[in-house]
């Protein structure tokens, strides 16, 4: 299957190992430019940039999905796009470029704590049983159909 994969930070490096061992067709890899880091704020591409460097993948470095952005996707003939903590919301033109739509690992239960820093709001709320759900990503902020959850 024909991929692309969606991710920023070191969480979300695991996921792209385990698609490429599988043996999917990365086709491209959109991950967040490159941030200032350290005290002499030398920009620094991201622990998922720099993974799919060592692997040999196309990278796309976008803040934001923009409508030049969508076309270079359109461009790469996607089955279906794994989007792992990429730090950004995908606008509708660009969630229906891939046949299959867009599939996310969210690290909370859905609904509970949608958004950015699912991890952290669990711990500052002291919640009991935590997890991760994959699902289909829709319009809404973290909605669309849940396809498995995991608990711990």
């Amino acid at each position: 299957m024909r991929i692309l994969f969606a991710g920023t930070p070191q969480v979300a490096v695991t996921s792209l190992d385990y698609l490429h061992e599988a043996g999917f067709e990365i086709a491209a890899v959109l991950t967040r430019p490159d941030a200032p880091l350290g005290r002499k704020r030398v920009l620094t591409p991201s622990p998922v940039a720099a993974r799919a460097a060592e692997l040999g993948l196309p990278i796309i470095k976008a803040a934001k999905i923009t409508e030049e952005t969508t076309a270079e996707l359109a461009a790469l003939d996607l089955q279906a796009a794994a989007i792992v903590a990429y730090g950004g919301l995908v606008p509708e033109a660009a969630l229906a470029v891939p046949t299959y739509g867009w599939i996310n690992l969210h690290f909370s239960l859905l609904p509970h704590w949608r958004g950015a820093a699912p991890v952290q709001h669990s711990i500052i709320n002291g919640d009991d049983i935590t997890g991760a759900v994959t699902f289909q990503l829709e319009t809404g902020l973290d909605t669309g159909p849940v396809f498995g959850q995991v608990t711990e």
